[in-house]
């Protein structure tokens, strides 16, 4: 029995022991799972502050001087010399005391309400309520950010606004040097100066000058709303502008109202009745910001487009405090401006008469010089013609709609074949005339662009198809509506900045790069940014030649004598568009006056496209002589350029061969050197000269190649030479090419063309 007792104690025993192991393993799991997630905090806030060493170590000084600087932009021209200051120019700064407690208490209420107590000039409770507040939309202030006054304040001193720059990194340096500014100014001095330097739109540069443009008096005149509306701004500037957004300024004045209450700086009496006071309510009238000097007078359409390409690309450039290195040659564009405003040799007929001019460098896209018009006087930031697309290009596209795509595509030569005969677009019964109401029958490519003769270009565009032709277009940057037709070959709407950077195409063998105003913008905190544009093949190089070498003669003995510079090596062409027979019956004009005038023209090193006409077609034509300007302006131009840049011709690409066809040098892609035939099912057996007619008035059994032969021939009027005195503005002027006019609102309806495939819109009426 005692063996039995023994026995059952050493089971008692054995199984106390056996379960021993068992607790001691289920609580030690639990310790190992505390243990390790206190490891991995522990080892995350380590990484975290070496993670913020890391960042900070590279932290730029911040000075009083650049808490009190205005937050300038400068701009600077091609060899790095400043030219223009955006954001500094238009500042009065107020100390400390000159600012109301009001307007102090206003700024710290709907910015950043802790702003007293915070000691290290970041606050984690804002960040974390910021964050949840955005998250759920229920911020009664609208979107927020977890930024302090100070950190404002470092961010508009020394960092960049853009967006893209927001990162960890940032934010620790701006967090480290918010701790410094803390430690080193005061509270009142912090808030002086974030006031005098937050932005309020118009150009304007801090709270005392907000006041003056505004309201035309000092802060310390200004009652509650104006205050409070002047408080609100910084946080979306142009959206809070009284004159521009007068509900949403009222809205933000409100909410900032809203925000003094709660922080029981003012009454609810006071409140209400600030909320109950019209927001226009002692706004002076808008001043218009004037330039103060010839050179802001000159510059003033490519600093208003450098603006635009800044905003773009996500900075604001008056308040970041930018270094830009823009892409403008200042000796150009003060030659550019004398020429449109004041070059008596240029036969301008009156003030009215606009321009608009792009130049651009073929080898890289940089533009080199802009005018966007002419007599604007001091208008600051005023209308930009040379960017708006608005108005028809006429007869200069024809070398990237018709010309370029056939050569590309179907491989044809100079010496194509092409008929210049009666044509009807097709689906339609209206008839596309040349500019002289002739058809010459048979004729070269060559001779059918130097002469700007309209059927043969649409024959083109018709057997490589729209498209092809849009696809082409669109590697040098123009887009071409999907619905437009055939009558787009001769005319269509581009901008002049866009026109000169396709021709460049052409200069450089056939590849495209981007017009570019900017080549580098340098940050507050001193990092670099580079944006040139990176080219694309547009073309064969073979194309390129062949077109160019085919412009040449356009200048040479075509259209375009006028633009004749001695000695230069240069390609070109014209462009006039014609008024509807609907716009004719409607203003009331002479039919014989044209709405636009163009020239295209560009060397090795610069492309220039020069566009003329009025701003109010409807009112205003162009004469005959008129049409020339274009012509004139471009050669003053590209004769001053032409004297500091190398004059070499284009050389022939391998892929290119020459042969003599009728005494004519004419090219072919390499391998296709027999002479065509007509691509045309409008071909006859002999080429008749026709009339508008369509009555044959003379035929020979060949047209010759030679472009003087066909200009001799035909009755074309020659446009005058290099030694032609300058026209007057008189309709008895040499005329010159005209493309149709874009189809107007009246215009038949689109239809399809069975030969290609693609809409053809026709034009309203057919024009010379």
């Amino acid at each position: 029995m005692s063996d039995n007792r023994n026995n059952n104690n050493s089971r008692v025993a054995r199984h106390k022991a056996e379960a021993k192991p068992a607790n001691k393993k289920r609580r030690p799991l639990f310790l190992r799972i505390l243990k390790w997630l206190l490891l991995l905090i522990v080892v995350a806030f380590v990484a975290g502050i070496g993670l913020f060493a890391y960042y900070v170590k590279d932290t730029p000084n911040l000075t009083q001087a650049d808490l009190q600087s205005p937050n300038a932009t400068i701009l600077y021209d091609d060899q790095g010399k400043p030219f223009k200051t955006i954001g500094g120019e238009n500042r009065s700064y107020v100390k400390s005391d000159q600012i109301p407690q009001t307007l102090k208490d206003a700024v710290v209420s709907i910015e950043d309400r802790r702003f007293y107590k915070e000691k290290f000039g970041i606050d984690p409770i804002r960040i974390a309520s910021a964050a949840v507040a955005n998250i759920t939309g229920k911020s009664p202030l609208g979107l927020q950010g977890g930024s302090t006054l100070t950190q404002q304040l470092i961010k508009l001193s020394k960092f960049s606004t853009k967006n893209s720059d927001q990162t960890f990194r940032r934010k620790a340096q701006e967090a480290w040097l918010a701790v410094q500014v803390e430690r080193q100014y005061s509270k009142d001095q912090i808030l002086e100066y974030y006031m005098n330097k937050v932005y309020l739109n118009n150009g304007v540069n801090g709270m005392g000058t907000a006041a003056k443009y505004y309201y035309g008096k000092s802060l310390k005149e200004l009652s509650l709303p104006q205050l409070a509306l002047i408080a609100g701004m910084p946080q979306s500037p142009s959206n809070y502008d009284p004159y521009l957004h007068p509900d949403l300024a009222k809205k933000r004045r409100d909410l900032v109202l809203d925000a003094l209450l709660r922080n029981n700086k003012i009454t609810a009496t006071e409140a209400a009745e600030a909320k109950q006071v019209p927001i226009n309510t002692g706004l002076v009238d808008q001043q218009t910001v004037a330039n103060s000097s010839t050179d802001s007078k000159a510059t003033d359409a490519y600093v208003k487009e450098v603006l635009a390409d800044l905003k773009k690309k996500g900075y604001d450039p008056y308040t970041a405090g930018l270094k830009v290195y823009t892409n403008i040659n200042m000796d150009a564009q003060r030659k550019l401006y004398d020429i449109v405003n004041n070059d008596s040799s240029i036969p301008f007929p009156d003030d009215q008469l606009q321009t608009a001019v792009s130049i651009t460098d073929p080898n890289n896209g940089r533009i080199v010089a802009m005018i966007g018009g002419r007599k604007t006087g001091d208008v600051q930031l005023g209308y930009n013609r040379a960017v708006q697309s608005g108005r028809s290009n006429g007869s200069s596209m024809k070398p990237l709609m018709d010309y370029g795509p056939a050569i590309e595509y179907l491989d044809y030569s100079t010496a194509q074949k092409l008929q210049d005969v009666p044509y009807t677009y097709p689906g339609t019964n209206i008839q596309l005339h040349n500019f002289d109401g002739r058809y010459l029958g048979t004729i070269t490519a060559r001779n059918a662009l130097a002469n700007s003769r309209n059927v043969p270009a649409i024959e083109l565009l018709e057997a490589v198809g729209m498209t092809k032709a849009r696809e082409f277009v669109k590697g040098l940057g123009i887009n071409v509506p999907a619905d437009t037709g055939l009558s787009y070959g001769i005319g269509g709407n581009v901008s002049t900045v866009d026109e000169a950077a396709a021709y460049g195409a052409f200069a450089n063998g056939g590849t495209y790069y981007a017009p570019t105003y900017i080549h580098k913008v340098e940050t507050a905190d001193g990092i670099t940014h580079n944006y040139d544009s990176d080219g694309t093949q547009a073309m064969k190089s073979s194309t390129a030649y062949m077109i160019t070498d085919m412009l040449k003669d356009v200048i040479k003995n075509g259209s375009g004598t006028l633009a004749q510079i001695p000695g230069l090596h240069q390609a070109g062409k014209t462009g006039t568009t014609d008024y509807s027979s609907e716009e004719i019956a409607k203003s009331g004009l002479n039919p014989t006056l044209a709405k636009d005038s163009w020239f295209a023209g560009y060397t090795k090193n610069y492309s220039v496209t020069v566009w003329t006409g009025y701003d109010e077609p409807l009112k205003n034509g162009l004469t005959m002589s008129e049409r020339n300007v274009a012509a004139y302006i471009y050669k003053a131009m590209m004769a001053y350029l032409a004297q500091n840049a190398t004059n070499s011709d284009w050389s022939m690409p391998s892929n290119v061969v020459a042969k003599n066809v009728a005494g004519v040098r004419e090219l072919y892609i390499k391998g296709t050197t027999t002479i065509p035939s007509s691509s045309s099912s409008r071909s006859s057996s002999s080429s008749v000269l026709y009339s508008s007619s369509e009555a044959p008035v003379s035929s020979s059994s060949e047209i010759s190649s030679s472009s003087s032969e066909i200009s001799s021939s035909s009755s074309v009027v020659e446009t005058p030479s290099e030694s032609s005195s300058v026209p007057e503005t008189s309709s008895s002027s040499t005329p010159t090419e005209s493309s149709q006019s874009q189809p107007s609102t009246s215009t038949p309806p689109a239809t399809t063309n069975p030969g290609t495939g693609s809409t053809t819109q026709t034009p309203a009426a057919p024009t010379n």
